[in-house]
């Protein structure tokens, strides 16, 4: 085993030790190691990058390898070590035309585990706080629009998670809890697609709750707010029963 690891030292040193002999042709090395991603050769093509990054003097060429890298793991299918790449280069690079490309990276990778309430809330919640980053540190990105569609999908993923445990919390007469969850939800996220229903649920709570006045305030709401929801019906029909 030693004599085997103590080969491999050797033969690794000998390699380094001939690309360093090479002559330094940033472009060509940078297309052969987009070609060596192309087939899968992901760690070969990132030693050739790094050793891109470590000869650039002029810095060329050292942030697109840097970006290779990060993409190198994307196609590996290695997320979060992608991440960290893309997190490499704006700790170098801050202030690179490229900046903003790799904090949308940052961003979208995090979108993509966005499933749904139930497994994709802190995914969502990752991805928002990513791209509100880009927003605030690069105004004049290129993806302002898309942005804005995705930020929009996060929060209605984060607030469905929100009202999916405050439902759970209904249904267990956890009613304290479920009036946490419901009265943040509509704090947090007023635009909510259901809020007809956090409404409902919420008014149903505090009556179980004994909290009279806050229960008129929240019929109210639901009645003036959504007057031909179902909800607003249901509610009309169980007061008047009362």
């Amino acid at each position: 085993m030693f004599v085997f690891f103590a080969s491999a030292v050797f033969l690794s040193a000998c390699a380094s030790a001939q690309k360093k002999d090479e002559p330094f042709e940033p472009e060509a090395w940078l297309k052969k190691a987009e070609k060596m991603i192309e087939q899968g050769e992901y760690q070969e093509a990132r030693n050739l990058l790094l050793e891109i990054k470590n000869r650039d003097t002029t810095m060329n060429f050292a942030p697109k390898a840097q970006l290779k890298i990060a993409e190198s793991y994307i196609k590996e299918e290695e997320p979060e070590l992608a991440i960290e790449e893309y997190r490499k280069f704006l700790r170098e690079f801050p202030d690179h035309s490229y900046a903003p490309y790799a904090q949308y990276q940052i961003a979208s990778i995090y979108f993509q585990g966005v499933k749904g309430p139930e497994r994709g809330a802190g995914e969502a919640k990752k991805a928002l706080e990513e791209f509100e980053r880009l927003k605030r540190l690069y105004p004049r990105n290129p993806y302002r629009d898309i942005i804005d569609i995705k930020i929009e999908k996060c929060r209605e993923v984060m607030a469905a998670y929100e009202f999916m445990v405050g439902k759970f919390y209904f249904k267990k007469e956890s009613f304290r809890a479920a009036q946490g969850r419901f009265e943040g939800l509509i704090k947090t996220y007023p635009d909510y697609r259901n809020m007809p229903e956090v409404l409902y649920l919420l008014w149903k709570t505090y009556i179980s709750l004994n909290q009279k006045e806050k229960a008129e305030n929240t019929y109210k709401e639901l009645l003036s707010r959504f007057p031909n929801s179902k909800e607003a019906s249901k509610a009309r029909t169980e007061q008047q029963s009362q």
